[in-house]
Formats: structure tokens, sequence, C-alpha cells
């Protein structure tokens, strides 16, 4: 992967090199289409899952791998944790439906270079593009004020209760930061989809956290996506 200057301007003599990482074909073509129009940006390859993400990252070495957040194996923080432990020096940039400003400290403690709502005007993907691979962190402009407030994260103080979880609340906690949608962890674990609901309404009563995203990050906080 090729190193850019502190001074890069757009557009580039060299194209950057993208590596798309979505479970929705539509969305890829969409993102492929946007991007290749750019002239100074080419989408180099393409992946439906995290571990595709990873292989395919180790062979291209792109320049920027553009991630979703919930893919079908593992979540792309997870992916991006990987790609960063093989020694891979390609920056990612979240792109997510996910609004959570928890997913966003996650994604940046992962290791990844900036985070774009899907939400965004192909403008904003553009230039999200252009300033992670010139070495600029980016963030949603809806989001960026939340995210240097400061405040503290409430999970820390919920990670003793996950001891209080029974055994099958912690495998729906696991699947929950997985990205299962209700309807998924019913037909995974053969409960109807009310239990589920039941079971996961019991989880947020027990460790106090209400939102997905808490819930998603206190569970790979403790080990539970390992």
């Amino acid at each position: 992967m090729r190193a850019l200057p502190s001074s890069w301007r757009y557009p580039l003599s060299e194209p950057c090199r993208v590596l798309l990482c979505d479970d929705h074909t539509i969305m890829r073509s969409g993102l492929r289409r946007i991007l290749n129009e750019a002239p100074d940006i080419v989408v180099v390859a393409e992946a439906g899952t995290a571990a595709a993400a990873v292989e395919a990252a180790l062979t291209e070495r792109p320049d920027v791998i553009v991630m979703d957040l919930t893919l079908p194996d593992e979540s792309g923080i997870t992916a991006i944790e990987r790609i960063r432990a093989a020694g891979c020096a390609s920056r990612a940039l979240v792109l997510t439906m996910h609004d959570d400003i928890a997913y966003v400290r996650e994604a940046f403690a992962a290791g990844a270079a900036g985070y774009l709502l899907k939400a965004a005007a192909d403008v904003e993907l553009l230039r999200a593009v252009r300033e992670v691979a010139s070495g600029m962190r980016y963030v949603d402009p809806t989001m960026g004020a939340a995210l240097v407030d400061g405040r503290p994260q409430p999970r820390s103080l919920a990670a003793g209760a996950v001891l209080s979880l029974s055994e099958r609340e912690l495998e729906i906690l696991r699947l929950l930061a997985l990205g299962y949608t209700n309807p998924e962890m019913a037909a995974n674990l053969n409960l109807s989809v009310r239990t589920i609901e039941t079971y996961r309404s019991r989880i947020q009563k027990k460790v106090g956290l209400r939102s997905r995203a808490e819930l998603a990050g206190l569970a790979r906080d403790s080990g539970l996506t390992r």
C-alpha cells in the first residue's frame, strides 16, 4: 500500500484503492458505482462477510476498507481488529446505519480511522474516503459533537452485572453482539421471538443498559464474542 503525503489534495494522481465490505450485494454495487466515478478512487475488491474482508485486505492491501458493522459471521469491528492484528496498514472507514455513539467509540478503539452513516450523501462518502486515505480521522458530521463530549460510558458500570446472567441470557447477549436480529436469534436457539424479547428485556434490566450498541459493547468487553 502506498504512503500518502501530508500535503495530499484531491484528486490524486494515483487512485486510492478501496475494499468494500457489506453483506448486501445491492449496497456494494451502489457504493462501487459512486466510488469508481471519482477520478482518484478505485474499488479493487468486495466482500460480503468479515472473514472474506480479512482475506481480501491481506491479499489486496487496499488504502481504505469501507466496512459495515453488521455482517453474517461476525462484526465489522472484529474484522477491523483482525486486519490490524495481521499487520495490514489499510485504514478502515466504518459505513453503517448505527447512529449510537457507543458504536463510534468501539470502532475507533478497534482501530478504525473513520465512521460514516449510510444516510450520508454521496459527496460525504467521497470526502470520508479521501480524508481517511490521507491519514486523517473522519467522523460523520451529525455525530462529531457527541463523540467529544467526554461523558463516561454507562456499560463500564454494567460489566460486573454480566455475572448475574444465566447461561441462556449470556448466549442471547452474545448473538445480539454478533448482529443477530430477534427473529434470527429465535431460529438459532429454537425459541419464539416473544421469548427472545423476554430474555432481552431481562438482560437489559439486570445490566442497566438499554440500547443495542451498549449491550453489544458489553458482550465484547466481557469476551462473549471471542
